[in-house]
């Protein structure tokens, strides 16, 4: 744990686990106060796994969530009357600490003077000269000057920032580039439905994500709680202000573990799983190991979502894992799919249903998850078949993995850069803002039509690299993304089927049909995706090294 002390009776930190409760309790403290949403994070507790440890050992505990670097006014007087209401000493947790540190710092200034609070949080290791700036200002943080500012500023240190800051400061080193990201840790997610699948161990995903930031390139480990583009400003939390020239956005969606009634209070128990969470891959594949008989049940929800096939890539290794060891007879597999196709791309689709077959997997399309009881066994699923009346089914299940809905993440829906949709709103070619010429998007947070997945982000990194310096250089766009993105599907231990495709559902093939027929299972995509895409991952897209990714150049129309 690191615990910043911030006065006698208030205390904040990061993330603490399920273990850390216990000793929160020997350290003198009788409350908790929960400032982290919910599935923030990729490996992150639920909030009810810290009450009920609280309350096993005599901590009270109150959920208080504010989203990412967006403290609002409303949020102040909630926090104050939480405070007031529980014993001390109180420690508050997010991500990082800042959050909690913001709250109590505008919450205090009712009170005490601001140097007071400037001293106390600096002393804990925060800077509130933001939160001062925007008490003085009226409670708006103030865009006109920044604390910082950069040629180029990357919101987002995921297969797509890192990847577009290597590629950036590769082709003009002297550019002055930020990457804005709170997060400790960078996850190859990609490997999380092999870890499921029994294949890679899950540590074998995760790297500190400083260890990975590219030599010459800033990193402010911070939230992002706003832009203001009309004065080229991004505001963090703790109401720091960052300018830019120019603006590269691509901070990922989130997970929406909420929409499902029940979810977050039974995942990683009561056998219910998800690949789409680095703690929760482990407990699929022992869920598989363990399951003899009985039902298992596999969903998607409606799109968009990230890496289309991955629900599905559950259901196929967990079969071949059951085939294998004799019980597949015993199991019923169940997959539920809340569109009306098994894959987006046709051509592919062929290959698949062998595999549907051989499993004897049941296919149930127009079916989306609204809710678990997990302690039950029993999972609702709402029905809405074309021309049909709308209903609900519940199912039980031995054990259920669970791909959850997706959004953009909130401070992007409430953006001036997101369309309609809460996506944010670029050309699909270019990958440049409709409305901001010096703002630049990729990954899966773009409103481009193209699959969610980080083979797309490897391509899409070095069209934006190119387009910006061509931007700087008083150009007009060089470089333009035919919307490829690939995924591969892997359909039992030791055989893929790669989809390769771009705007359209066009094929686009790597490699010729000889070494590997994308629509056909192969040994050889198999050996690509365990043994050659890490490594590819990790030291030649997030370090500017573009194999097979070089920029296209960009088709002007004619006519």
């Amino acid at each position: 744990m690191d615990l910043k002390k911030i006065s006698p009776k208030f205390t904040v930190s990061p993330q603490i686990s399920i273990e850390d409760v216990a000793a929160l309790r020997d350290a003198g403290f009788r409350a908790i106060i929960c400032n982290r949403p919910d599935g923030e994070g990729a490996d992150q507790p639920g909030y009810e796994e810290i009450e009920a440890a609280a309350s096993a050992v005599g901590i009270e505990t109150q959920y208080l969530p504010v989203q990412s670097g967006m403290v609002a006014d409303e949020d102040v007087e909630a926090f104050g009357v939480v405070l007031e209401d529980l014993p001390r000493p109180v420690l508050a947790y997010c991500r990082s600490g800042t959050r909690s540190a913001t709250l109590w710092s505008l919450h205090e200034a009712k009170k005490r003077p601001m140097p007071e609070i400037l001293s106390a949080t600096k002393t804990a290791g925060f800077d509130m000269n933001g939160v001062a700036r925007r008490i003085a200002n009226g409670g708006k943080t103030p865009t006109e000057t920044g604390d910082a500012k950069y040629d180029v500023v990357i919101v987002g240190a995921g297969a797509g920032g890192i990847s577009v800051a290597a590629s950036l400061h590769a082709r003009q080193s002297d550019l002055s580039i930020a990457v804005i990201d709170p997060a400790d840790i960078h996850y190859y997610q990609p490997g999380w439905t092999m870890v499921g699948g029994g294949i890679f161990e899950a540590q074998q995903t995760a790297k500190t994500l400083g260890s990975l930031i590219p030599r010459g390139v800033k990193w402010i480990k911070a939230a992002v709680a706003a832009f203001e583009p009309r004065n080229n400003a991004v505001i963090l939390d703790g109401c720091r202000v960052v300018k830019y020239d120019r603006l590269v956005v691509c901070p990922g969606l989130k997970l929406d573990w909420n929409k499902v009634e029940g979810l977050e209070e039974t995942l990683g128990r009561n056998g219910v799983t998800s690949n789409y969470r680095y703690d929760l891959a482990p407990y699929t594949w022992q869920l598989v190991q363990e399951m003899k008989q009985g039902r298992a049940i596999f969903t998607q929800p409606p799109m968009p979502i990230k890496c289309a096939g991955a629900p599905q890539k559950a259901m196929y290794l967990s079969g071949d894992a059951w085939f294998r060891r004799g019980v597949l007879n015993d199991i019923d597999i169940q997959f539920m799919n809340a569109g009306g196709v098994l894959f987006g791309v046709k051509d592919y689709v062929p290959a698949l249903m062998e595999y549907v077959e051989k499993y004897d997997a049941t296919l149930n399309f127009f079916h989306n998850l609204v809710a678990i009881d997990g302690a039950a066994k029993t999972a609702t699923f709402k029905v809405a078949k074309p021309d049909t009346e709308a209903g609900e089914v519940t199912v039980e299940f031995d054990m259920i993995h669970v791909c959850p809905p997706q959004t953009a993440p909130d401070f992007i829906r409430v953006s001036p850069l997101a369309d309609a949709a809460g996506w944010v709103d670029v050309d699909q070619a270019t990958l440049r803002h409709k409305s901001f010429d010096n703002i630049w998007s990729l990954g899966d947070v773009m409103n481009a039509p193209n699959a969610k997945t980080a083979a797309a982000a490897r391509k899409q990194a070095p069209t934006v690299a190119e387009n910006i310096v061509a931007d700087i250089q008083g150009r007009s766009a060089a470089a333009q993304y035919d919307g490829y993105g690939s995924c591969p599907l892997a359909v039992e231990r030791g055989k893929i089927v790669l989809a390769e495709f771009g705007y359209g559902g066009a094929l686009k093939p790597s490699f010729p049909s000889w070494f590997i027929d994308g629509t056909q299972p192969t040994r050889a995509a198999w050996f690509l995706k365990e043994r050659m895409l890490p490594p590819i991952y990790w030291r030649a897209m997030l370090r500017g090294k573009e194999w097979m990714a070089k920029p296209e150049k960009l088709k002007v129309a004619t006519g």
